[in-house]
């Protein structure tokens, strides 16, 4: 304990930037490690990337072929054997269940690690917890999750999202956006609090800056009236009116936005314009349809109303924007409600912050080409309920 502590302190202590090496120095001092690696995921969820000096040149680990990728898709640390008798140790580096990377720790012998992987385990959410405070002040850790280069319109979509997944003990929610690299207008968004998980899941119109810029205006209209106290209606109503003060009814942006009740599961809902929902309860899955109305921006001064829904322990949500199921096969065919049942059946075992870019890798070969023409917006809800 008295190591874990020394850690904790000097981590606290680093500058935004010597986070790997504060916690280097110490596993090495402390723990006789031998060498110490901290991976970041990158934006598309396939790679981890080794935290570096600029230009970064160490190889990229694969997340679905790899000792880390397995740490980091399992949420468990995994051991490997190493050089000489020693073994890597590979610990999930996560904040509240948004997954931001792998630790991975070389130590001397391999009887004594088991012993000490709960020590390590509270070491990496420690330093998860300082590199989420010290993208403040720093762009290392984002410059190590990219292996290629953001367009503008990405980069500000990216900045504007809450991370990627979430958990709660009543919940756990994962996100993925496609391309990666080059996404502009659609989004997701969340805010809890002790009684309430609000979400949603938009859709804006056009292409590059101009659908960023409206999503961005939309998105933080929604969360300034959030953060008034406001209904869910009536953060539709401002926002609705924030979008048609600027774009004069020229751009819209449709948005799905849910208000969970922690303790009843009841939820309320404003569904204004195209994201869908699925549910999977009880081994069946069928598309929930709510009462459509306006997107955002689209007419002056548009009242919404929010509908009643509830959800029950064990279901699973799945929200999906139009670039995912009116997605086109080489011959024609939309991507659809079988294909999407097909993929979120596939997919049931799968934690929530997985199944996203599961069904996202699904919806690549079934439109035969690597590049989507359109953004492709997949977000998980698991709900457990109190």
């Amino acid at each position: 304990m008295h190591r874990f502590v020394t850690a904790e302190r000097a981590l606290r202590a680093a500058a935004p930037h010597e986070l790997l090496d504060a916690v280097r120095r110490v596993l090495v001092e402390e723990y006789g490690a031998r060498s110490v690696e901290l991976l970041m995921a990158d934006y598309g969820l396939t790679v981890l990337q080794a935290v570096s000096e600029l230009p970064q040149t160490a190889v990229p680990v694969p997340v679905h072929s790899s000792p880390a990728g397995r740490a980091f898709g399992a949420q468990e640390p995994c051991l490997e054997s190493g050089p000489e008798g020693s073994v890597r140790v590979h610990l999930p580096v996560t904040v509240r269940g948004d997954r931001l990377g792998v630790l991975t720790v070389t130590l001397p012998e391999k009887e004594s690690v088991r012993e000490l992987l709960g020590e390590l385990a509270d070491i990496a959410q420690v330093l998860g917890h300082e590199v989420i405070v010290a993208e403040r002040d720093t762009d290392v850790y984002l410059q190590a999750r990219r292996k290629d280069r953001l367009t503008l319109a990405a980069e500000m979509q990216w900045q504007l999202l809450p991370g990627r997944s979430c958990s709660a003990p009543e919940y756990e929610v994962g996100a993925q956006l496609e391309p990666a690299y080059a996404i502009f207008g659609d989004n997701f968004d969340w805010s809890a609090t002790a009684d309430h998980l609000q979400l949603y899941v938009t859709n804006g119109m056009g292409e590059g800056i101009e659908a960023s810029l409206l999503t961005n205006l939309a998105i933080n209209a929604l969360r300034n009236a959030r953060r008034a106290g406001i209904s869910i209606d009536d953060q539709a109503a401002l926002a609705d009116q924030a979008v048609y003060a600027h774009y004069q009814g020229r751009c819209f942006l449709s948005v799905l936005m849910f208000d969970f009740e922690l303790a009843t599961g009841r939820v309320k809902v404003v569904d204004a314009g195209s994201p869908q929902m699925l549910r999977l309860r009880a081994g069946a899955v069928e598309r929930v349809t709510f009462e459509a109305q306006l997107p955002l921006g689209m007419f002056e001064e548009t009242d919404y109303v929010a509908q009643d829904f509830s959800v029950e322990p064990g279901d699973r949500l799945v929200f999906v924007s139009d670039g995912v199921y009116s997605v086109a096969s080489p011959k024609g065919e939309a991507y659809g409600d079988t294909a999407l049942t097909r993929a979120i059946m596939s997919t049931r075992l799968l934690p929530a912050a997985e199944v996203p870019r599961a069904i996202l890798r699904e919806l690549t070969g079934h439109r035969g080409q690597s590049l989507p023409k359109d953004d492709a917006l997949v977000v998980c809800l698991d709900w457990r309920g109190r």
